[in-house]
Parts: C-alpha cells; sequence; structure tokens
C-alpha cells in the first residue's frame, strides 16, 4: 500500500530551511511514496517550494493548491482541495498529476470525471474540526465504484489503523501526524 505525507506548519514550520531540514529527516525514517507540501498560513509558500525543489530529492512531491507553481518549478504534481474542482482540467493540461480532496462518492466520480489522476477520501477515523468520520465500510465502497487510485485519510496516525485502511483495497493511506510520531 502507498503512502502519502502531508505536511503542517504546525509540525514544520513555514520557515524554508528548518521545514525542509525536518522533511528530509521525515522521509530518511518513514520513505513515503507520495508527499505533499501544504502550508494555508505561509505569506510566501513560493520560497518554502524552491527550498524544498533544491533540497529534497523525492520523485513524487505534489504541491497544494498551487498549480501553475508546481508546473513552474517541474514538480511532479498538485493536491486540489474539494472546493478547487475547476483546476483539474487546467493542471492536467500543463501535464501534472492530480490528488483531490472529496468526503463523498458524488465528489469522488466528478474529479474521476474530470481526469484526476488520485483521490483522497476523508475522514476516515476521528480527526478534530473534521466532523463525522467516514468509517473504512464507507472508504471500502467509495473504492469499489470508482475507477483512480484512493488514499484514505483522516486520522490514521498508528500502523493498526494503516492496515485496516489497507484491507479495504484501496491504493494507499494520507495522513500528517502518522509520519511524525
Amino acid at each position: 500500500m502507498k503512502s502519502y505525507l502531508i505536511t503542517d506548519p504546525a509540525f514544520y514550520t513555514s520557515n524554508p530551511n528548518i521545514f525542509s531540514k525536518k522533511l528530509s529527516h521525515i522521509i530518511k525514517i518513514k520513505s513515503p511514496d507520495f508527499i505533499c507540501i501544504r502550508d494555508k498560513t505561509t505569506e510566501n509558500y513560493r520560497s518554502l517550494a524552491l527550498e524544498i525543489k533544491k533540497e529534497i530529492k523525492h520523485k513524487k512531491i505534489l504541491l497544494h493548491t498551487y498549480y501553475e507553481l508546481a508546473y513552474e518549478l517541474g514538480f511532479f504534481g498538485v493536491h486540489l482541495p474539494s472546493s478547487r474542482f475547476e483546476d483539474i482540467k487546467k493542471a492536467k493540461k500543463l501535464g501534472l498529476h492530480v490528488m483531490v480532496s472529496t468526503h463523498c462518492l458524488e465528489e469522488a466520480l466528478h474529479v474521476e470525471s474530470l481526469g484526476a489522476d488520485f483521490i483522497t477520501f476523508s475522514p476516515i477515523f476521528y480527526t478534530q474540526n473534521k466532523g463525522k468520520p467516514k468509517g473504512l465500510e464507507k472508504l471500502k465502497e467509495i473504492n469499489a465504484k470508482i475507477d483512480i487510485d484512493c488514499f484514505a485519510l483522516g486520522g490514521i496516525i498508528e500502523d493498526e489503523q494503516v492496515l485496516a485502511c489497507k484491507k479495504t483495497g484501496v491504493y494507499g493511506f494520507a495522513s500528517i501526524r502518522y509520519f511524525i510520531k
């Protein structure tokens, strides 16, 4: 099962130099297959992305939301939030791989029809401020009804939860906290 590390400034900071050092350390320990550089608080996301591009030698890094910057700097792709479905086709035209956040079957099918390569489906387990968990049965149901790769997301912090997600047949799992434990 593939693993997808999603960063958060609460754990990495928004300082590009410190961020890249922390991320590099975590990559060495956890070896994620995919990485999303997600920082909704920084005033200079470009500096963060430039530092990551310079310092982190990982093939599958996605920028969060900024598909034009991902293209400009030569990143693998972009992770779009559920509020940005209209950017899927724009990112695909640039040759980027596109991951999209989804929370129900209708969203998953819609982004698939728009050309997304992957989805995250969340929240699977309890995550503070993210609403009622969807659970493993819903994850299994969604995964069976789509033809693109699905990453389970939300509240995945223990190996047992990763294993439970794997048993549903999903392509992978995504997490912030799992990777920083």
